[in-house]
């Protein structure tokens, strides 16, 4: 079970739709606690899906109100209480920074020294981050300190993963930790410090673990900046490392302050980490709540069917981003320039035109922009003539004027085979239906290849 706190819009790839080919039953997945996400609702005996991203709320709620007390009810008590219960269960020792630890000399990678007794920035701000549960058991832990508020830091996160954890299964790797971190500082912050990778460092360092020095192989990236600006004012390096302690993995990962100015020790107490975690959530939660969603916003006006043609441009590259990280063997993750409002904004102007163009209510103007969508980002992974040539450029113009004036397209043909199979998708079955899904696929593509040999 995996919970990370209020994560707004998350980074890794969520996908938004759910075509044929995508409908296929998801296998239960560990449930986790998040650092920007509260609980899940529970799924079954001890599992749960990983729950989509929160969008932000455009008001504050009113808080529940206790009827037998009289007074509103601390919505983050459950959320403390069942993070205490989960942690006092904790078979293994969980590692952080040893509270009240001084960063001395220049904090940035690579340049400082620890313990060398010089004036320096205390690392507080304890609060528990992450945890993940599965069958019962606790499978790891992260803790934060440092200031979560500043991009320039210093702010370190420590993982510690149960005995055996590396034999189970596969670990991030630390360039994943890496971009995990500016994912958080994008989405807390609103700070987009670029995709990776930047300029990439190996390095060897020394982490202090319950007081003995401990050798650790560190992957630094430091983004390049802007074209003109100075190199100093550019985004923070960001290092990840792992380091083996007591048969134990552990993973640390920091921004602002060298690895050699990290002390690691075991926590005997977390009650620092868990009102360090319900206060971020409050803080979290504040500015939630002072966010305006986009249907409630007064957006520039769209003209024509440029709002449609612009947001699907945006889900194919957003398709193109993710298949090339797949196939590289990278964790997928959306770019940080597709994500949030960006992203939001487009959907919501084309489900606007799409209800003043077609006449349509805004529950029918989003099912519409919704098959749209997926029509045509199936229709780029299962060809290689969508994207980057004139029959693909006709391909999308047609499926945006069926879309929304439900014209007598050249492609009338596959554009009601697809109407089809949208309409008959399956949320499960035997394989029968499986099997009917896919001829009705075989159907729908050679529709549009007749269209495209029509072309000729």
């Amino acid at each position: 079970m995996r919970h990370r706190m209020m994560r707004e819009n998350g980074g890794r790839h969520q996908k938004r739709n759910t075509g044929p080919s995508e409908s296929v039953p998801a296998p239960d997945r560990p449930v986790r606690e998040d650092r920007f996400a509260g609980r899940p609702a529970e799924r079954g005996a001890d599992r749960t899906a990983e729950q989509p991203a929160d969008r932000p709320s455009g008001r504050a709620a009113e808080p529940p109100v206790d009827r037998t007390a009289g007074r509103p009810v601390d919505p983050f008590a459950d959320q403390e209480a069942f993070s205490r219960r989960t942690l006092a269960a904790a078979d293994f020792p969980v590692y952080g920074v040893v509270a009240g630890r001084t960063v001395a000399g220049d904090v940035r990678t690579g340049d400082a020294a620890a313990g060398d007794g010089a004036d320096g920035e205390a690392l507080d701000g304890e609060a528990l981050a992450a945890f993940e549960t599965s069958g019962g058991e606790l499978r790891w832990v992260e803790v934060q300190c440092g200031d979560w508020r500043s991009a320039a830091g210093p702010y370190v996160t420590v993982r510690t993963y149960r005995p055996g954890a590396d034999r189970g299964e596969r670990l991030p790797e630390l360039e994943d930790l890496v971009e995990d971190e500016r994912d958080r500082v994008y989405e807390q912050l609103g700070i987009d410090e670029g995709d990776g990778p930047g300029r990439v460092r190996a390095l060897r360092a020394w982490i202090t673990v319950d007081g003995e020095p401990c050798a650790v192989e560190v992957h630094e990236d430091r983004p390049v900046p802007e074209p003109g600006a100075p190199a100093a004012s550019g985004p923070e390096a960001v290092w990840a490392g792992r380091l083996r302690v007591g048969g134990l993995t552990v993973t640390v990962c920091g921004r602002g302050v060298a690895p050699g100015a990290v002390e690691l020790g075991a926590i005997g107490d977390f009650e620092r980490c868990l009102r360090g975690r319900t206060g971020l959530l409050r803080d979290l939660a504040a500015r939630r709540a002072r966010h305006v969603p986009v249907e409630e916003r007064e957006l520039p006006p769209a003209v024509g069917m440029e709002a449609h043609r612009a947001l699907i441009a945006q889900t194919v590259a957003e398709s193109a981003a993710i298949e090339a990280q797949v196939r590289v063997g990278r964790t997928p993750r959306l770019p940080r320039g597709l994500r949030g409002d960006v992203g939001a904004v487009r959907w919501e102007t084309a489900v606007r035109q799409q209800m003043r163009l077609a006449t349509e209510t805004r529950e029918e103007a989003a099912a519409a922009v919704t098959s749209m969508v997926n029509h045509l980002n199936r229709l780029s992974q299962q060809t290689h003539w969508l994207v980057g040539t004139a029959e693909g450029e006709a391909a999308v113009e047609e499926v945006v004027r069926y879309t929304v004036f439900a014209s007598e397209v050249a492609s009338l043909p596959a554009q009601r085979a697809w109407a089809q199979l949208w309409r008959e998708r399956p949320g499960g079955g035997g394989a029968g239906v499986w099997e009917e899904q896919r001829l009705s696929e075989q159907l729908w593509l050679a529709a549009w290849e007749q269209w495209r040999a029509a072309r000729h």
